[in-house]
């Protein structure tokens, strides 16, 4: 990753891939990927289905990595955090 930045797309790519591999093969995810909250959670959500992971939660990570690069997953955090905040003023 670049430093003092955020990753780049690429960067992004090659990082999911590579959790990606390692959840279905059994390892556990890394930190500091540059991977947001819902995709991580998605492939923990892969990861704790080894060795029978579906293909399921495959399409599922790679939705949410998908909802990351064209900033849903983010419009999503967002919204829920205007609705958190408006639901104690």
């Amino acid at each position: 990753m670049r430093y003092g930045g955020h990753p780049s797309k690429e960067q992004l790519q090659r990082n999911f891939d590579s959790m990606l591999r390692r959840v279905l093969s059994g390892s556990g995810l890394r930190t500091e990927t540059g991977l947001d909250q819902q995709t991580m959670k998605a492939l923990r959500e892969l990861g704790s289905a080894y060795p029978n992971a579906s293909q399921e939660l495959e399409a599922a990570a790679r939705r949410a990595f998908a909802g990351q690069l064209d900033g849903t997953n983010a419009a999503q955090r967002r919204a829920e955090l205007d609705r958190m905040i408006a639901e104690r003023e």
